[in-house]
């Protein structure tokens, strides 16, 4: 993986006025045993928008529970065709990131949308219907470690976390690991995701200075991969599913939330501004 993207966090900010909002008022009573406390996730559906999953890899158990490839097709209007198939990893990539939902919320459910090849890459066409199926499917997370950085499809990206947003499906997006604006983490209604060097799953921090958002572990950290194998990576792409994987806990224990509302708790529950508890 490249070089992280490493968001300017303001010490003087997180150290006064962003604890000063979470010390009392409603926020302050948000609590991560609140937020999360006994939830394993069940009862949520988790879309992994990425090269496929591994179903059989002892990181995600036996929490996968479907799969579909979105492939390019010219003589359809969209240009692309779903296929059902039984979950496989083209890459490893999409495993790494399930294994690190499955490991943080044991009871979500988890679908493989493939829409990256081997070598890793696919048509933004091919990500934008792995989305919309997400959204059309009942999805109530969805894990993008992956996100294009051409502006022609900034609109078109831009309706579809629209939708997403408005139908209570929360998108959870890696930005660029290249220190350039990719879609479609850069919009208010998705949760944008960099790494940092925390090896605690649980420990996020919340970034007073957006478009990103949020950091969550993703340096050197152990990730699965192909044919049941694990390694050591690097990336934005690990930090974004150890939010989607506590977004599934808090959907499940606090399913009538909305995406605004969650992110909300995120803020909260965040290490540089939570209270004890």
């Amino acid at each position: 993986m490249s070089d992280e993207l490493r968001p300017a966090w303001s010490s003087a900010f997180t150290a006064g006025a962003l604890r000063e909002l979470t010390a009392s008022g409603p926020i302050g009573e948000i609590t991560r045993e609140w937020a999360w406390g006994g939830s394993t996730g069940k009862g949520v559906r988790v879309a992994v928008v990425d090269s496929g999953i591994e179903a059989d890899h002892r990181a995600v158990g036996d929490s996968v529970k479907g799969g579909v490839a979105v492939v390019l097709d010219g003589r359809t209007k969209t240009g692309v065709r779903f296929v059902t198939e039984e979950p496989f990893d083209t890459a490893g990539h999409g495993t790494a990131c399930a294994g690190i939902i499955h490991a943080l919320a044991p009871d979500a459910e988890l679908y493989s949308v493939r829409v990256l090849g081997r070598d890793m890459t696919g048509r933004a066409i091919q990500f934008a219907n792995g989305l919309r199926w997400a959204i059309a499917n009942g999805m109530h997370v969805a894990n993008l470690s992956l996100s294009t950085s051409k502006r022609d499809y900034y609109a078109l990206f831009h309706e579809i976390a629209d939708e997403a947003y408005f139908k209570n499906v929360v998108l959870v997006s890696a930005v660029n690991n290249m220190p350039a604006p990719s879609y479609p983490s850069l919009y208010a209604a998705v949760l944008s995701v960099a790494a940092n060097e925390s090896q605690d799953p649980y420990e996020f921090q919340y970034n007073p200075s957006p478009p990103v958002e949020f950091g969550a572990p993703g340096i050197d950290v152990r990730v699965a991969w192909n044919q049941h194998s694990t390694i050591t990576a690097t990336g934005n792409s690990f930090a974004a599913p150890h939010i989607a994987g506590i977004v599934a806990l808090i959907r499940s224990k606090h399913p009538e939330l909305t995406p605004f509302q969650i992110k909300t708790v995120l803020y909260a529950t965040a290490a540089n501004a939570r209270r004890t508890g």
